[in-house]
């Protein structure tokens, strides 16, 4: 048996209630075939960064499975039929994940009020419309009698 993370889109019209039925539709194909879906997580309805089939929004669902190829191969089958799933994705991996997914921790992302040390959009300490002490009047240029002769 190999590990395998399962994530699909459903479409953004769909109420919690009818996406949590599909992630028990997905877990009964995988249990039906001798399978294991240790995990499911629901990530909720989030902005693509597309269009997809007409659709701005999708809910999200991921699937940690413990299963054979040919167990995944008829969860995919199962999915591409269904009209309300939008895009999906099956990978191996080597291990599952311990605990919530990178996508769920919201406590290691940084604020939006959190900037680097250059403080972000207007937190510059230039005057925009003065002549910077710097560059002086612009030596460099001449003006535009002078370049034509």
């Amino acid at each position: 048996m190999s590990l395998y993370e399962h994530v699909f889109l459903a479409r953004q019209d769909l109420s919690q209630a009818q996406v949590d039925a599909l992630a028990e539709a997905a877990t009964k194909i995988v249990e039906d075939n001798n399978g294991k879906v240790v995990k499911t997580e629901t990530w909720g309805l989030r902005t693509l960064t597309y269009k997809i089939q007409k659709n701005r929004k999708a809910h999200f669902v991921m699937l940690d499975i413990d299963a054979s190829g040919d167990t995944i191969a008829e969860l995919e089958r199962q999915t591409r039929m269904n009209e309300d799933i939008i895009r999906y994705m099956t990978v191996r991996v080597d291990e599952h994940e311990k605990g919530p997914s990178v996508m769920m921790r919201k406590s290691d992302r940084p604020e939006r009020s959190e900037r680097g040390e250059r403080g972000g959009f207007g937190g510059g300490d230039r005057d925009r419309g003065a002549p910077r002490p710097d560059r002086g009047d612009r030596p460099d240029r001449a003006p535009r009698a002078e370049q034509e002769a």
